[in-house]
Parts: C-alpha cells; sequence; structure tokens
C-alpha cells in the first residue's frame, strides 16, 4: 500500500496529492521515522511503494493544474489522463517531471532513511497501453 499523501481512501494510497509527505491517515511524520529506525535496529530493509506512474486528478489539493494550465506537468489531451484509475499522467520526457520525480524519491531515501523503492505500476510509465492487453472484436 501507497503511503504518500492521497484524497481518497478507497483508493488505498496511490491518487497522491502531495508526493513529499506520507498520509496523515497512518500517524504523524515522526511515527513513521520511528518506525523505520526500528525495522532498521531489528536488521531489516524498508523499500516504500512509491506512487510515479499516475497522480490525482484533483484540482484543489494536488498537481494537476498546479500552475493554471494542463501542461505542467502531464501530457496534454488524452494521453495525459488515465480513464481506468481517474487519474493524470505524467509527461516523462519533460526534464521538470524527471527533475521533480528524482528530487523525490531522493528525499524519502535522505529523509525517512528508506532503503528502496517498489515502483507502482511501472508499465504505465513505459507503454502508453499501460501494459493492457487490447483485444479488438
Amino acid at each position: 500500500m501507497a503511503i504518500q499523501e492521497h484524497s481518497y481512501y478507497a483508493r488505498f494510497g496511490y491518487h497522491v496529492t502531495n508526493f513529499f509527505v506520507p498520509s496523515s491517515r497512518f500517524g504523524t511524520l515522526d511515527d513513521l521515522k520511528s518506525l523505520i529506525d526500528r525495522v532498521h535496529e531489528l536488521g531489516l530493509l524498508v523499500l516504500m511503494d512509491i506512487v510515479h506512474s499516475h497522480v490525482s486528478n484533483n484540482v484543489l489539493d494536488g498537481l494537476n493544474m498546479f500552475d493554471g494550465t494542463n501542461a505542467h506537468y502531464f501530457h496534454l489531451g488524452s494521453k495525459g489522463h488515465y480513464w481506468m484509475w481517474d487519474s493524470r499522467l505524467f509527461n516523462y520526457g519533460s526534464w521538470k517531471v524527471q527533475r521533480f520525480l528524482l528530487s523525490n524519491a531522493r528525499w524519502w531515501l535522505e529523509e525517512y532513511k528508506f532503503d528502496g523503492f517498489r515502483f507502482n505500476v511501472v508499465t504505465s510509465m513505459m507503454y502508453t497501453h499501460h501494459g493492457l492487453q487490447l483485444i479488438s472484436k
């Protein structure tokens, strides 16, 4: 389950609205840091389920329309929306997006001491068909 702040509980953390903070539903920032420290004391690694494949389409509490346009972080038109998840899709060809997502990953490693990541829905990051088989009639 993803832990980044998200707007809709039923989506289990996969509609991220704030990439740089754990969800307030799970406790405080210090609670998460303490949990990770304790797990490390037990000799275990901690991997974060990070969501860089899509983002909440909310306008008021997310990146969607962040600067008043659709193009700051996302593809324009239908390529920038994923109907199955009702979410926005990053434009990975943009240096702004690359820097944003790389700085986000680094922040979680340095600030919370995560040991690595499980990247959610990598196929959606790699393929415009999101890795789904299309069946034609």
